[in-house]
């Protein structure tokens, strides 16, 4: 990961690593490890949250 790059786009490169390994991942559960993992603010949780769980739900 590129020294200086924010937290947010780490954690959000980091789940997409883990998600192109396994599709099927639970995303809240990567959410909650990137979330401490990177030391995100809870805005920056519940932004994961919004994008990466939601677009993904069937109608």
């Amino acid at each position: 990961m590129a020294q200086g790059e924010a937290p947010i786009k780490q954690a959000v490169r980091w789940i997409e690593d883990r998600l192109l390994d396994d599709p099927k991942a639970d995303r809240t559960k990567l959410i909650d490890q990137a979330s401490r993992q990177f030391d995100l603010s809870p805005l920056d949780e519940e932004f994961l949250f919004r994008h990466l769980t939601e677009k993904h739900r069937t109608p």
